[in-house]
């Protein structure tokens, strides 16, 4: 096939992938070996080495062996950006299991069904998240048989680990979890001798990951990811930035581990480099995030379009110098071009540059260059990946057209866990390659640079017109007063639909709902601006900082549910009332 985008590499990056194959624990052996005495991990001041990591993560493994674990169950994460988190993982892994990343902001009844869903018999998890699982833990279709707890606390050294359980105390959040035989402690594991663990059998092409997602199709399934998908999609994104440094680069790990981009890219990625990763547990706490940057001299930022805006955005942000920072890939949404141009002022000149990935790709698949040509859009594949633009027929559209994005390549999934159908729906095989079906429409011109138009499902349709929420959206950030924006289509008798905004303001700004649709209707045809504006203080985000259109879709279907029964009632009122 065609592949324009290749003359469009910078300088240093390969045209074929010859990632090697590797599992992860085998990864993070290397990387013990290489950089033993290197900084892997840095959590509120404390360090932790390469050598120390993997002794940490071989003794883990012995003590879920020691638990029952054997290779293929299932072991649920339930943790923020902590030491333990990479422990807990690279551990359940080399113990030969699948792990299985839980959001800490699941409710209770969505742990349940991720818990059921999975089989997970281990359940790793924060103290202060455990009353969640204590709502469900008697649920009969639940497996979990051990639930391991820790704390910020187990991460700190003397006298923080002290101080630290006192300082919630004071504030009420402290949540005390008494061990019983079922709940064992993360610390008391670690004070208990294990022998080296068994080795297993792992393959690169066993499963590593159970990773839930809505998919592009339906409710949330597990997207299962190999060894080798996960190892190779850090090799693609190591060999598209051919200034990394091994051994000195410096990570600042605030997007969640918990969802696919975070684990690739901030903590897959660095171990594979040698780089040290400055842990952040609460990326919204920015003056922590801001004076890690500052103090630990952070090089490397993945991160997230809201994340990047907040900083823009804080009072806080002049007090700090952020010039280390020297490359940065924003994944996980769209970004804005505003957003991008505005952080590259902030910290003098950082390349900032938007990526595209989804899950059930590892998650990875296009970039722009780093320190290239770039263009507004997605950018390129990646070395060993191949990607197409087609129809709703499955047949390759001219250049400069719209259609479904479809992409291949050695980081796209298994398949959906126990989810046959699903995995059809999304998976095909064509000339020996296994596409993914993205559910996104895009464009690729003639230079083999994509653009994202925007997710099929959420076109709006405005007297036959497309309206792409994108488009619309990357209007409203120009105005000077709006810091986030969200746009959808609602009911509309006259037009079918209409685009409706939803905006948060910026702090200390405001905006009446005519200025905005003013605005936009300067920049926009007719029909694709605004005709309502909604204001709020808060866009609903999955946990890795994604705006959900489908959230306010599905409020705004409640609330217009719940008038249109309301007017009803009133006019069964008024009938039943006497003449």
């Amino acid at each position: 096939m065609q592949r324009p985008w290749l003359e469009h590499y910078e300088q240093g990056v390969p045209h074929e992938f010859t990632g090697e194959m590797l599992t992860l624990p085998q990864l993070l052996e290397r990387a013990s070996e290489t950089f033993a005495a290197r900084p892997a991990l840095e959590f509120l001041g404390h360090r932790q080495t390469y050598r120390q990591l993997w002794a940490n993560v071989q003794h883990f493994a012995a003590a879920l062996q020691h638990l029952g674990v054997q290779q293929g169950d299932r072991v649920a994460v339930m943790l923020p950006n902590t030491p333990q988190f990479v422990v807990a993982f690279f551990g359940a892994s080399l113990a030969g299991a699948v792990v299985v990343n839980t959001s800490p902001l699941s409710t209770a009844q969505e742990l349940e069904h991720h818990l059921t869903d999975c089989g997970a018999s281990v359940l790793v998890m924060l103290d202060s998240f455990y009353p969640r699982f204590a709502e469900i833990e008697h649920s009969p279709a639940l497996g979990v048989r051990r639930v391991i707890v820790t704390g910020i606390q187990d991460a700190l050294p003397f006298p923080k680990n002290l101080l630290y359980p006192l300082l919630e105390k004071r504030k009420g959040t402290w949540v005390d979890v008494k061990e019983s035989g079922k709940v064992v402690g993360f610390v008391h594991l670690f004070e208990r001798h294990f022998a080296a663990p068994t080795p297993s059998s792992l393959q690169p092409d066993d499963v590593a990951l159970l990773q839930y997602t809505g998919g592009t199709t339906g409710m949330p399934k597990g997207a299962m990811l190999t060894h080798r998908n996960l190892v190779a999609n850090a090799q693609q994104a190591v060999s598209w930035m051919p200034g990394l440094r091994e051994g000195q680069e410096v990570t600042l790990g605030a997007i969640p581990f918990f969802h696919v981009y975070g684990m690739t890219v901030a903590m897959n990625l660095s171990l594979l480099i040698g780089a040290n990763i400055v842990l952040i547990p609460n990326p919204r706490d920015l003056k922590t995030l801001l004076s890690a940057i500052e103090k630990s001299g952070v090089t490397l930022f993945p991160g997230v379009p809201t994340l990047y805006n907040a900083i823009n955005n804080s009072p806080l942000t002049s007090g700090y110098d952020l010039k280390t920072v020297r490359a940065c890939i924003s994944g996980s949404a769209p970004l804005p071009a505003e957003t991008a141009r505005q952080f590259r002022e902030i910290t003098g000149g950082a390349n900032l540059v938007e990526g595209y990935g989804l899950t059930e790709a590892s998650p990875i698949t296009h970039t722009n260059p780093v320190g290239g040509e770039q263009r507004e859009g997605i950018g390129l594949p990646l070395p060993g990946i191949d990607a197409s633009i087609r129809d709703d027929q499955g047949q390759a559209v001219p250049t400069g057209e719209i259609g479904e994005l479809w992409v291949a390549g050695p980081n796209i999934m298994a398949g959906y866990w126990q989810r046959p159908e699903a995995t059809a729906q999304t998976i095909r095989e064509e000339n020996g390659l296994r596409w993914l079906l993205t559910g996104d429409l895009a464009t690729m011109d003639g230079g083999g640079y994509f653009k994202i138009v925007d997710r099929k499902k959420e076109l709006i349709l405005v007297g036959g017109h497309n309206v792409y929420p994108r488009e619309v959206e990357e209007v409203l950030y120009q105005h000077p007063a709006v810091l986030e924006a969200a746009v959808i289509g609602v009911p509309d008798e006259y037009r079918g639909e209409s685009v409706k905004a939803f905006v948060v303001l910026k702090p200390e700004r405001s905006a009446a709902e005519a200025e905005i649709i003013t605005f936009c209707r300067g920049q926009l045809s007719a029909y694709k601006a605004p005709r309502q504006v909604e204001f709020r203080s808060a866009l609903p985000l999955s946990a890795a900082g994604k705006v959900l259109r489908r959230v306010l879709a599905d409020e705004e279907r409640a609330g217009r549910m719940a008038a249109e029964k309301a007017e009803k009632n009133d006019l069964a009122g008024a009938a039943a009332k006497p003449v």
